[in-house]
């Protein structure tokens, strides 16, 4: 297989040491009161994992000759708006969960308010990057970026999806719902990361609808791995509470099929996925190595 001849787990940490570098840079320490806020988005945002949309960022750029700081600026405006959704999620209003990436959760580590501002304040940062001069000279593109992110993250993508998330716990949802709630609350993000390479790249239409879809397959079969992930891992292993989904009542396509067949759509968006890149030659195959493995992680 493809990922068996590139390193993926090297690829991911060799950008997310470029992007880990950047999100330090971008959320200095102040002093005065306002400090701990700060402390807290810092916590939530460097706290590891394994920066797969800042990887999607940073490999699309570099397809189109994007500038390597540009791309680390806006993969670090990805991770934080990520962050801030995985901090609000935890919350006890929503999914009330003590911990993620291995470590307590900002509520924890903190206490709830200063997770809720946090949050609040990761979003808003996340937009200021994209909008500032240093992401790109051509305000163009600065604006699409934005305007992408807006709408993946919104109430019509990420936001949306954590609602429909919420609103069903316990109700048995069709194929079809359970896709779509999956597409918007995590698959938007995932989509944009990609896409957004390519906007900093100002690639053409038809690239940009390739690498769209290629994000858009991409996150679905991310989703339903991580499902499988929660079903059949541990809490040490994945990080996070393992076995949630089922003792909330959560809608997935593990609850609809089971394992083994969840398994087998996963490995087929993957590859529907990896079809997409066909234009891009060579030059994708570690976007390619990245569908595969973002679907045999784990095993």
């Amino acid at each position: 297989m493809l990922a068996e001849k590139i390193d993926v787990s090297a690829a991911l940490a060799e950008h997310a040491a470029v992007v880990e570098a950047a999100i330090d840079a971008l959320l200095p320490l102040p002093d005065g009161f306002e400090r701990r806020v700060m402390e807290a988005m810092r916590y939530a945002t460097l706290g590891g994992g394994k920066r797969l949309r800042a990887f999607l960022v940073m490999e699309c750029a570099s397809l189109f000759g994007a500038s390597v700081p540009a791309a680390a600026r806006v993969a670090a405006s990805v991770e934080m708006l990520h962050a801030y959704s995985l901090v609000h999620d935890d919350l006890p209003c929503m999914d009330d969960d003590d911990l993620r990436r291995g470590q307590p959760s900002t509520h924890r580590k903190f206490d709830e308010a200063t997770a809720v501002l946090a949050g609040d304040a990761l979003q808003t940062r996340a937009f200021e990057l994209l909008a500032g001069l240093a992401t790109h000279p051509d305000a163009d593109a600065r604006c699409a970026l934005v305007l992408a992110l807006a709408a993946a993250s919104g109430a019509e993508g990420m936001v949306g999806g954590q609602m429909i998330d919420m609103a069903t716990e316990g109700q048995a949802l069709t194929d079809a719902q359970v896709a779509r709630l999956q597409a918007l609350k995590t698959g938007r993000l995932i989509q944009y990361s990609a896409e957004a390479g390519a906007i900093l790249g100002r690639a053409g239409p038809a690239a940009q609808a390739s690498i769209a879809a290629y994000g858009r397959d991409l996150g679905a079969a991310f989703q339903i791995a991580d499902d499988v992930l929660d079903a059949v891992g541990t809490t040490e292993g994945i990080g996070k509470t393992a076995g949630k989904d089922e003792a909330a009542g959560k809608a997935t396509v593990v609850a609809l099929l089971g394992v083994e067949q969840a398994r087998a759509r996963a490995a087929a968006l993957a590859a529907a996925a990896a079809g997409h890149l066909q234009a891009f030659g060579a030059r994708a195959d570690r976007l390619r190595a990245l569908a595969d493995y973002v679907v045999n992680r784990g095993h």
